[in-house]
């Protein structure tokens, strides 16, 4: 018996008769871009996350993209990265003429490392560039280390771009991934943890200003109508059909979340006495986009994968290359110390299957065959 690894259609079952009226709605109506429900849509990230402002575009990418453009981020600027995370993090630093410096991560949390982080500021400096923002990643769905990235950006005089492409509604000490840092995005790819049945993203900021700036440019930097183009912007509109489906999936997310922490819960507690499990520290909750192990090594993991495959069971690796290792990325500058953790990590992690509606029978079947297969060798 086969177990998905992200189980959309469980979802989609649940909620079915919902998204389809949404959809008709949208349908009957024809406002097929900027549609009404794309500014309900808004108003409810908004509201989840506690978020003065949402804007939202047409992918996680430009989510990224866009607060670089607010920024004026451009040639002779650096924007500090994680290495150990997604390709989109990083390769829209470099579309403006910026230079992406990538910083080691922590061996627990995966997440940013503070520490590696002053380290290339200190580097970026030296080299001539001036540094400008720093984009730390909720990896994985837990939040970063806020407070001591915050801390690092504000004496240093860099924006903070939040990336919680993976953990959109998450906590960390009392806030929600999307009302922290200078600005905060997401991705509504549809195996994030809030997803719609396309691409989508969205941006949220504090700032009003940047806001209408960010509403601009997704919109051919428009003025006071679509004609009026008082700036360079791009074509990352939100289609009012995504708009629709996800006003559906936000309804139900609060409840994913809640189960996604008992799902977590299953897997640690009948795996922490074989494996190096996920930490979530007492000031954190993750979405849990992933759940990750960390094996011995690259050869351990190939094994047990390929046993777990055996049985039906899927599993990921995320991410078996980190960023500064990759071809288009090798240039670029990368912390003085080297980033040994996010190449250790390459070989080490091992995502298994993770999703709201993952049953108890299914769960424990999974570790049985996990456990087996590291005592088998």
């Amino acid at each position: 018996m086969s177990l998905a690894f992200i189980d959309l259609a469980a979802q989609q079952a649940r909620i079915k008769d919902r998204v389809d009226a949404r959809m008709a709605d949208v349908l009957a109506h024809g406002a097929y871009i900027m549609g009404p429900e794309v500014a309900e849509l808004e108003r409810g990230l908004e509201a989840f996350s506690g978020a003065k402002h949402c804007i939202s575009c047409a992918n996680g990418t430009d989510a990224l993209l866009l607060p670089l453009m607010v920024l004026k981020v451009r040639t002779g600027d650096a924007v500090f990265c994680p290495s150990f995370t997604f390709a989109a993090t990083a390769e829209v630093v470099p579309s403006l003429g910026a230079v992406p410096v990538f910083v080691d991560v922590d061996p627990v949390s995966f997440n940013m490392d503070p520490a590696s982080l002053e380290r290339a500021i200190a580097w970026a400096r030296g080299a001539g560039l001036t540094p400008r923002a720093v984009i730390p990643v909720d990896l994985f769905g837990l939040p970063a280390d806020y407070d001591a990235i915050e801390a690092i950006a504000r004496a240093e005089g860099l924006a903070v771009i939040a990336d919680s492409a993976q953990g959109y509604g998450a906590t960390y000490k009392g806030r929600v991934t999307g009302a922290i840092g200078d600005f905060a995005t997401t991705s509504f790819f549809p195996a994030k943890p809030l997803g719609c049945y396309g691409d989508g993203g969205a941006v949220f900021t504090e700032n009003d200003e940047w806001a209408d700036l960010l509403r601009s440019y997704r919109f051919h930097g428009k003025g006071a109508d679509k004609y009026d183009n008082v700036r360079i912007g791009m074509n990352s509109r939100l289609d009012t059909l995504q708009a629709a489906i996800l006003l559906e999936k936000l309804a139900i997310y609060a409840d994913e979340i809640a189960a996604r922490q008992v799902v977590a819960r299953r897997y640690t507690d009948g795996l922490s006495d074989v494996v190096e499990t996920p930490v979530v520290g007492n000031d954190s909750r993750s979405v849990w986009a992933q759940y990750t192990i960390k094996l011995a090594d690259a050869e351990q993991r190939t094994r047990v994968a390929e046993a777990l495959k055996a049985e039906g069971v899927p599993t990921n690796v995320y991410y078996p290359l980190p960023l500064h290792r990759q071809t288009a990325y090798s240039g670029f500058p990368v912390d003085p110390a080297g980033l040994p953790v996010s190449e250790a990590l390459a070989q080490q992690v091992l995502s298994l299957p993770m999703h709201p509606y993952l049953a108890r029978e299914d769960q424990e079947r999974v570790i049985d065959l996990l456990r087996k297969a590291l005592a088998d060798g």
